[in-house]
């Protein structure tokens, strides 16, 4: 079964330095039909003004995965780690047991663009752990690639949980399927452009929730970016 979410449908907050689109339930924005899908628990449309940005607040227990679309995110946080995180990167924090951080846009006169994501660990009180690396769009051109998968099990980065993240670009011809589990759930996020997903259309920011399926297709993109979850049920 394939439930389809449009982007106009998701929560939105408009704070003026920060404008967010929230797939589910987050801050001020509350859903009961939305609180989560497995064990994918945020999927944030973060827009943050330059000079601006989130300060010194903490986590734990949950794995966030900073996914920068344009601009660059300026990360702090109380393991030490200062970085800058630029389109093409993908950045998890395993936030365990407790860390600190900030995030901010210092880019003079350009906005930063990205997703967070937050995804329910099958640990708890771990020590804390930074991760960052690049994912060159070759490397999605056309394909799914694996850009975040359980610890040691071939991810970009590794997560502390039941979970696996997919990115993919496509344009024109381009297509892929990922077989699935059908015990599991998929969810299936449109970052920009369009693209089918198992024969139904999606645009820019639209979502697709799956359960009992065997077979995620993927096709018909236009300047298509996406996402792609396996998930427990």
């Amino acid at each position: 079964m394939l439930t389809l979410r449009k982007s106009r449908d998701r929560g939105y907050a408009d704070h003026g330095w920060l404008k967010s689109f929230h797939s589910f339930s987050f801050a001020g924005y509350h859903d009961p039909r939305y609180m989560g899908w497995g064990n994918l628990r945020v999927i944030n449309e973060d827009r943050i003004a330059p000079g601006s940005g989130f300060g010194t607040h903490g986590h734990r227990d949950m794995e966030i995965i900073s996914y920068v679309l344009s601009g660059n995110l300026a990360h702090k946080d109380s393991m030490g780690n200062v970085k800058g995180i630029p389109p093409g990167d993908v950045q998890r924090m395993s936030a365990g047991s407790g860390v600190m951080h900030s995030e901010f846009n210092h880019a003079q006169g350009q906005q930063t663009h990205f997703l967070q994501i937050w995804i329910e660990p099958n640990v708890q009180g771990i020590a804390p752990s930074y991760e960052q690396t690049t994912v060159p769009a070759d490397a999605k051109r056309g394909k799914l690639r694996l850009v975040a998968a359980p610890m040691g099990q071939g991810g970009d980065v590794g997560i502390h949980a039941d979970a696996r993240l997919y990115a993919g670009l496509f344009d024109g011809a381009e297509s892929a399927t990922l077989a699935i589990d059908p015990q599991r759930k998929a969810y299936v996020h449109l970052v920009r452009g369009q693209l089918a997903v198992n024969g139904t259309e999606l645009t820019g920011g639209d979502a697709a929730l799956l359960e009992g399926e065997s077979e995620i297709a993927l096709a018909q993109g236009k300047e298509a970016e996406v996402l792609v979850f396996d998930l427990v049920a």
